[in-house]
């Protein structure tokens, strides 16, 4: 269970319900795991085919917020302002990923949330064996899949 913090990330809040409430992450895998950093999804389905995203949004990662365990924040490509639906989730503290300037090294990678509940799963996925599948690297040999996302009140 995740804890959304829309006082420090709006936009990036909003963008993410937006995603949970039209049913965009319900089937998706976690695609990307590395033991000892973290678990990365809501990109792809079970057969490796990227979803279409909406636009990218603006990086909030001067919110204040850190990538510390069990943090949830934006996945993007090395440009600072191309997050879409992607999220991963911190298996450790990883400082090297947070905010430290407004340039395109330093703008880091925006939290907007925290696992409450689960992360016994999340250190469960973390540790799943891995292979490299359809170009991409460090791809869980059995699919990890969300089959749904919704939200609690």
């Amino acid at each position: 269970m995740l804890e959304l913090d829309p006082s420090a990330a709006p936009k990036t809040v909003e963008n993410f319900l937006g995603y949970v409430n039209n049913g965009f992450y319900n089937g998706t895998i976690f695609h990307r795991v590395i033991k000892d950093f973290m678990v990365q999804g809501g990109g792809f389905t079970a057969d490796m085919h990227q979803k279409p995203t909406q636009d990218p949004i603006v990086n909030e990662a001067d919110n204040g917020l850190k990538n510390r365990r069990g943090t949830v924040a934006m996945a993007r490509t090395m440009a600072p302002h191309s997050a879409t639906a992607q999220f991963f989730i911190n298996t450790v503290d990883n400082t090297f990923l947070d905010h430290r300037e407004k340039t395109t090294n330093g703008w880091g990678y925006c939290v907007f949330g925290r696992v409450v509940e689960g992360m016994n799963v999340v250190d469960a996925i973390a540790n799943q064996p891995t292979i490299n599948k359809s170009g991409l690297e460090d791809v869980p040999a059995s699919p990890v899949i969300i089959e749904q996302v919704h939200v609690d009140k």
